[in-house]
């Protein structure tokens, strides 16, 4: 059974920062690009970011030069780094195995972070 759970969601002011984390089970980790979506009420998610299984990742514009994601194949685990978050940040933030170009087929419960300003 796949299996995606995140943690590290919270509160946090702007300008802040905030780790997330995401561990993977059920499917050969190794073998799939991971990422990182998110969504707020009302609205179709945003991919966030995606690393490779070698560790190259892309980002969404939005998000490039303050966040950071990484993996550990090893550990089945991967995270992604908030930094200098903004309110427009606010979301749920999922862990995602990736299907195609900012496209998934699997997916965690999500963990909501919310920035104040």
């Amino acid at each position: 059974q796949i299996r995606l759970m995140e943690s590290g969601g919270g509160s946090v002011q702007s300008g802040g920062s905030l780790t997330l984390s995401c561990a993977a089970s059920g499917f050969a980790y190794n073998d799939y690009c991971m990422g990182w979506f998110r969504q707020t009420p009302g609205k179709w998610r945003e991919g966030v970011a995606f690393v490779n299984a070698d560790g190259t990742s892309t980002y969404a514009d939005s998000v490039k030069g303050r966040f950071t994601i990484s993996r550990d194949n090893d550990n089945r685990t991967m995270s992604l780094r908030l930094n200098n978050v903004k309110p427009e940040d606010t979301a749920m933030y999922y862990c995602a195995r990736v299907a195609g170009w900012w496209e998934y087929n699997y997916w965690g419960q999500g963990t909501q972070v919310t920035v104040s300003s």
